[in-house]
């Protein structure tokens, strides 16, 4: 068992997710701005996507979980909770200028309650589970199968729709309901209860931290946030200049 202050192989997951989701918003723009010939909709566009947000999601439930564990051995549980929330605060304060600019730029589809209200919405919901182990675990999948029924339904009571209760003809670019979504944040605090107990690695890895590749992603996985919220306006504003 190492322990250690962070984990290299968490940041080279979120940098590898990182990179595969702005090649996928890329070929996004380039069939909504250029028209091309792009169907997003198959299978394994679909599976790509899904699988660049369950890489996401896992790691922020991972992450939620080593992080509140190193906190509190600093600071009291309420001071480490409060930590939480603030954080919480500030991913929907950027999620809302998500929902403002592509309002701008897809008022048909524009996003209302996407992967940073998402994530914003479920750090404080999931800190009561945060010491839970394999109750996480039953939870998560019971919540994945209520979202995959929930998905085939549609309902009249729009202001619900943030719990996956999809109102008729609804559509927007980028949108994760607490069901089925939540279910894999739990899952992902779950997994961390297993693969860093107490903060330790509970398996054998070579450390490749300080290779010049590994380093990169780790560098990009370390600033997700802050490439996630600017690299759609830099991608859009290199379509638009080369049209």
């Amino acid at each position: 068992m190492n322990t250690v202050n962070r984990f290299w192989e968490l940041d080279f997951l979120r940098g590898a997710a990182i990179i595969a989701m702005i090649f996928f918003h890329f070929v996004f723009d380039i069939q909504y701005f250029v028209n091309t010939s792009f169907n997003l909709d198959q299978t394994s566009w679909v599976i790509f996507a899904r699988s660049i947000a369950i890489t996401f999601i896992l790691l922020v439930g991972i992450c939620m979980v080593i992080s509140y564990e190193k906190n509190k051995r600093k600071k009291s549980i309420a001071k480490t909770q409060k930590k939480l929330i603030k954080r919480a605060f500030l991913l929907l304060f950027f999620a809302s200028l998500i929902s403002l600019f592509t309002y701008i730029f897809f008022p048909k589809a524009f996003v209302v309650f996407g992967i940073l209200h998402f994530i914003g919405v479920s750090i404080i919901l999931a800190i009561p589970f945060l010491n839970l182990k394999t109750l996480n675990l039953l939870l998560g999948l019971a919540v994945i199968i209520v979202g995959i029924i929930l998905k085939n339904h549609t309902f009249n009571i729009y202001w619900l729709l943030f719990m996956g209760l999809i109102p008729k003809n609804f559509v927007s670019l980028d949108y994760f309901p607490l069901f089925p979504w939540f279910g894999i944040l739990l899952i992902g605090i779950f997994l961390s209860k297993i693969l860093y107990k107490n903060n330790e690695r509970q398996f054998s890895l070579t450390d490749f931290s300080e290779n010049p590749i590994i380093k990169k992603f780790c560098f990009l996985g370390k600033h997700s946030l802050f490439i996630y919220l600017i690299h759609q306006p830099i991608l859009i504003l290199i379509l638009l200049l080369s049209m």
